[in-house]
């Protein structure tokens, strides 16, 4: 246990409190993220006045803007190290280790990922240490060392390590955002393990990358479980060392989407994508989160092969599940399809059936009330869940919007007829599908077996 003199200011005023932690009284929770600006930084922030607090950075340092391949994961490893739990890296106050001793001793979770549109550093903590953790989350972003032995003893190591554990199902994800997008949001979520991320990755091109995306302009600090007068009392000193604008311009195209169709071969996995243009962050498309939530997946409901479109067609040895991916200015729909290379063919067959079934006659009411409500569930849920709700509420505010408004979309939702989700499923197979196959190629199908036009 580190004495207290070896704490920052804002771990003193959290320990300094008298008696013990108090749990602050039970309130409806509030569904929506509000948005604000302190100091020059968009904030979002939710308060349900629960004990425990869950605050995150999230960036403009996705996949989508590295300049080159594998900056996004060296940014993010350099902000944790997954060799080591709980462990941020070096800032100009702090070695790791103090970091690490810090974060525990007041029983805090530390964690960093990316999206293909953001890098998000979060922590998770009991509500009385917001100043520690707003203070530490302002020092990684503005005052993390990119240094060389470090990078070359761990970070590399790290990168390599997820380069291996890349799976087919991961490979096909990509390359269906790739044939999608072509650049930018197609550029792979993780480095495959032929990407020659070497001769581009080394620790001053993190440092320049990180230079340009931890700017104000480029980054949302949002909460759950903090309340306004604390962010505003917190934020504003210890953002200030945070610079308005980065060191360069990120990489800014727009999305466009082009369809295709890409096959990899692969030993002992199989897995195949079929994805068409979905709905995007903040647009108004309660047809496609329903259509999500009729194409489904597994069944949620033990020993029941689920109403869902796909629960019913997978075959023994394959599993399916439809989802939405949804980005600043674009949106992939995405059935997506592992296991067995006949399985996966049968299944990958089964499942356009179905959804050309929806398109020439509809569902009936009871199959549109379930997946109203699952769409509702999965919105709900998705707000609630650790990273869901935190990764769209930011990467809403880094890209100009506003967060989510949960009650206006709930709405939306009951507006969806049977007719309006038969258009829906008929304009999806009238345009270009993108498609991925990885595995057996001998077996998995290609798009035209499939009746589809990439």
């Amino acid at each position: 246990m580190i004495c207290r003199s070896a704490l920052s200011r804002g771990s003193k005023l959290a320990l300094g409190r008298q008696g013990a932690r108090g749990f602050a009284a039970a309130a409806s929770p509030k569904a929506s993220y509000e948005p604000t600006t302190i100091a020059g930084v968009k904030v979002a922030s939710r308060d349900d006045n629960g004990p425990t607090t869950r605050l995150a950075v999230v960036a403009k340092a996705g996949t989508r803007y590295e300049p080159l391949p594998g900056l996004t994961v060296g940014l993010e490893e350099f902000a944790y190290k997954a060799g080591w739990p709980l462990f941020f890296g070096n800032t100009n106050k702090r070695s790791a280790l103090r970091i690490t001793r810090e974060a525990e001793l007041l029983g805090g979770q530390l964690t960093a990922y990316h999206t293909r549109e953001a890098l998000v550093l979060q922590a998770s903590f009991l509500r009385e240490d917001l100043p520690y953790f707003t203070e530490l989350l302002a020092e990684v972003v503005s005052q993390t060392r990119y240094t060389t032995h470090e990078f070359h003893e761990e970070v590399k190591d790290i990168i390599h390590q997820k380069q291996a554990k890349v799976d087919a199902s991961a490979v096909a994800l990509d390359a269906a955002h790739a044939v999608a997008f072509h650049s930018g949001l197609g550029a792979p979520l993780y480095p495959t393990p032929s990407t020659p991320i070497d001769s581009y990755l080394n620790e001053q091109a993190v440092a320049d990358f990180a230079a340009v995306a931890y700017s104000k302009s480029n980054i949302a600090v949002v909460s759950d479980g903090a309340s306004e007068h604390g962010l505003q009392k917190w934020i504003e000193p210890f953002f200030k060392t945070v610079p308005a604008q980065g060191s360069g311009s990120l990489n800014n195209v727009a999305s466009k989407y082009h369809g295709g169709e890409q096959r990899i071969s692969a030993v002992g996995q199989n897995s195949v994508v079929i994805a068409f243009p979905g709905a995007s962050l903040g647009a108004s498309s309660p047809e496609t989160a329903v259509l999500a939530g009729l194409l489904g997946g597994e069944s949620t409901i033990k020993w029941s092969p689920g109403f869902s479109l796909l629960s019913q067609a997978a075959a023994p040895g394959a599993q399916a599940k439809a989802t939405n991916y949804a980005y600043s200015d674009a949106g992939l729909l995405v059935i997506q399809i592992n296991g067995q290379s006949a399985a996966v063919k049968k299944t990958a067959e089964a499942a356009v059936k179905a959804l050309k079934g929806v398109a020439e006659s509809g569902v009936s009411q009871e199959v549109l009330v379930k997946a109203i409500a699952k769409a509702k569930f999965t919105l709900l849920s998705g707000s609630e869940v650790g990273g869901v709700g935190i990764v769209h509420a930011g990467a809403n505010l880094i890209h100009g919007g506003s967060p989510l408004k949960v009650a206006e979309t709930l709405k939306a939702f009951e507006s969806v007829t049977g007719d309006k989700l038969k258009a829906a499923a008929k304009a999806l197979l009238e345009g270009k599908a993108s498609v991925a196959s990885v595995g057996d190629l001998h077996v998995l199908p290609f798009a035209e077996d499939l009746g589809l036009q990439v």
